[in-house]
Formats: C-alpha cells, structure tokens, sequence
C-alpha cells in the first residue's frame, strides 16, 4: 500500500500537467492516464511460468515496440527470440558458459557507478535480496541469485537484441529506446520480463547460437514470458528519481 500511495503521489504532478492540455483534448487525458498506469505497472520480473506465449503475441509486441523513433529511420534493432524448447536448450549452454567462461561483451561495462547512480544500485540490490531471503552480506547466496540471470530466471522465451555496428553510439541509443518500448508493450499485453545485460556477456556464445554476424553489436536479452505472481522475487518494486531530479527548466514559467 505504502509503494502504491508513493506511485501515485509521484504521478499527481504529471496528471495535473496533463489536465490543461486535457482541456483541449479530452482524449490526449486519457490517453496519457492508460500510458502512465501501464508504465507505472511495469517491472523487471525474475520468476516466470513455463507457459509459452502465442507467437502472435511476440510479433505483436515487437511491430508495436519497432514504432519508436530513430535517427534518420535507420530503424537499427533486430531481435532473435527462442521458441520453448529452444529457450531450455540455449539456457543449459549460457549457464555452463557462465561458470565456465570470462565475459567478453560487445559493449563496455559502465566505468563506475558514483553518487545517486550508486545508491539507486545498492538499493535495488538490497531490495532483490531482501526479497528473496538473502541476508546482507551474505555473498555465497546473493551470487546465487546473480547466476539466475543465465538461467533466464526460467521464463520460456528470450529475446536478444542487436544493433547495426556501423550506425555506433546512435544506433545503440535507438535500440535503447525499442527496449524499453518492447518491455512497455509487453506489460500492456500481459506479458511480464526483463532486460539483462549479464546474458550479452557472452557474445560469442550467442553469435554461435543465433548466428549473429559480426556487423551486429549484441546489446542485451530480455527475458519474457507470464509472471510467476506468488514468487517473492517479484513482489518487491524499484523506486523512481523525482520531478526535480529528470527535469530542468530554461526560462520563466507562464
């Protein structure tokens, strides 16, 4: 209850923002409300049922996620994404690769993290573990837990998500926001799942798995499929920077 009053305290100041623009556009209020309550119901899900979603589905989701804009429509994302049994076959090799093997990603790991970028870190770190049982400092359990990111956390599908290597730091930024847009999508279909970063470690694996050309940059996974609501992994909800943090104004208000 305390999480939910927080959402929506957070939200009221969209809402009134929203309401003069509502005005003049009835329509543009509800909307943004159906926007806001999907985004606000969003979460990364680590603990899925072995049902398999309808292909149709998938395609659905990714056609509504392609709509995003991008520099010059390059239009640079590809996503190759497993079937079920294809799912628990790929998941055997990422986790045998991950005891077995050093990460060797397309992209670089994040220098550091420093400030509120570290404490929004450690804080959602201290949430995933609490909710699971893992006492702090507790580092044999807690590393547990981070190998469930190479068993997909068990959803029955993964997506994995490439970008043209040509287009660079701006096709990669155009793929940032078809992720996040294919997550959305997939909440608003009743679809939970999350991006991992950790599965694209192992780029060579995944090249060889999915034959993925060296002219793709592999950026991430997500995971997917229908959430397994009576976990406690999936019961805890990441908190959100304040208006003043996001938002810098230029000039006088009106």
């Amino acid at each position: 209850r305390a999480e939910r009053g927080l959402a929506v305290k957070r939200l009221r100041p969209m809402r009134q923002a929203a309401s003069f623009g509502a005005e003049r556009n009835p329509a543009m209020h509800a909307d943004l409300d159906t926007l806001e309550a999907i985004l606000t119901r969003r979460h990364s899900s680590r603990a899925f049922l072995p049902d398999a979603v309808p292909d149709e589905v998938i395609e659905r989701i990714t056609l509504a996620a392609s709509r995003v804009p991008s520099w010059c429509n390059a239009q640079p994302w590809q996503v190759h994404v497993t079937r079920k049994e294809e799912t628990d076959r790929f998941r055997e090799k990422l986790y045998a690769t991950a005891l077995s093997t050093s990460s060797q990603p397309d992209l670089d790991w994040p220098k550091q993290y420093t400030g509120a970028y570290l404490d929004r870190r450690r804080t959602c770190g201290f949430q995933l573990y609490d909710a699971v049982g893992i006492p702090k400092g507790d580092r044999a359990a807690s590393g547990k837990q981070m190998l469930e990111n190479y068993r997909l956390f068990g959803a029955p599908h993964v997506a994995i998500v490439t970008s043209e290597a040509d287009l660079g730091t701006y096709g990669i930024m155009d793929a940032g926001g078809f992720i996040a847009m294919w997550t959305v999508a997939a909440e608003a279909a009743g679809i939970a799942s999350v991006p991992q970063a950790a599965v694209a470690a192992f780029s060579p694996l995944l090249r060889e798995e999915f034959d993925i050309p060296e002219h793709r940059k592999i950026l991430c996974a997500i995971s997917f499929g229908y959430e397994d609501k009576s976990h406690p992994v999936n019961a805890f909800r990441t908190e959100r920077a304040t208006i003043d943090e996001v938002l810098v104004w230029t000039g006088k208000k009106l």
